[in-house]
């Protein structure tokens, strides 16, 4: 009786092949970018034909989409839930949510995605209109409305909202920069602990907007 509710292994390897086939992706393009990947060699990697490939992802550009819906979006999402969930001050929302953004995405390899995009923008503009309409405006809306939320609750003043929002995040993405880019690392300088730096950052932003 138990067999029969248990898929053979031929069907249980079909259903698990687009996670393989999007996490093989996600190696090569946080290795090579998205210029010198090839779609034989996303599909090597997870040990399938092109073909087959092409069965789940149309096109080199579509495979991309999906790897960053699962990846980036995921994480986007995550942060939205979690700040309308949230029942306390403004201020800890905001250093949850950096400190939630480091772990959920900026540690892993995934936040190679970021360096990939905007080094390659120029070349491929629709990957990066995707990538600003399904990533960035999410993002910034997200931290937007948090600065808002404190503002209502008279937690944050004398603040503009977009400069603000962006003094926030910018910080954050040369972190990962910087941890994907040897250029940006000196022979004889310490790297910082990411969280132990965006925890001061947070401070450091909470402090300004309650004056």
């Amino acid at each position: 009786m138990l067999d029969t509710l248990i898929p053979p292994k031929r069907e249980r390897r079909k259903q698990h092949r687009p996670g393989e086939l999007l996490e093989a992706a996600l190696d090569l393009f946080v290795e090579k970018g998205f210029a010198a990947t090839k779609s034989e060699e996303v599909a090597a990697r997870a040990g399938v034909s092109k073909g087959t490939l092409f069965l789940y992802f149309p096109s080199k550009e579509e495979l991309f989409k999906a790897v960053v819906r699962e990846n980036v979006v995921k994480a986007v999402t995550e942060g939205v839930l979690e700040a309308a969930n949230f029942k306390g001050p403004s201020r800890q929302l905001l250093k949850n949510l950096m400190l939630a953004w480091w772990r959920r995405y900026g540690s892993t390899k995934a936040s190679g995605i970021t360096k990939l995009i905007i080094s390659e923008a120029n070349s491929f503009p629709e990957l990066a209109a995707f990538y600003q309409e399904e990533v960035i405006f999410p993002a910034m809306k997200l931290v937007k409305d948090v600065l808002e939320r404190g503002r209502m609750q008279g937690e944050f003043k004398n603040f503009h909202t977009d400069h603000t929002a962006m003094a926030i995040i910018s910080p954050l993405l040369f972190l990962i920069m910087s941890k994907h880019s040897t250029a940006l690392c000196h022979e004889g300088s310490a790297q910082p602990n990411p969280e132990e730096f965006i925890a001061q950052h947070a401070d450091l932003i909470v402090r300004g907007l309650s004056i």
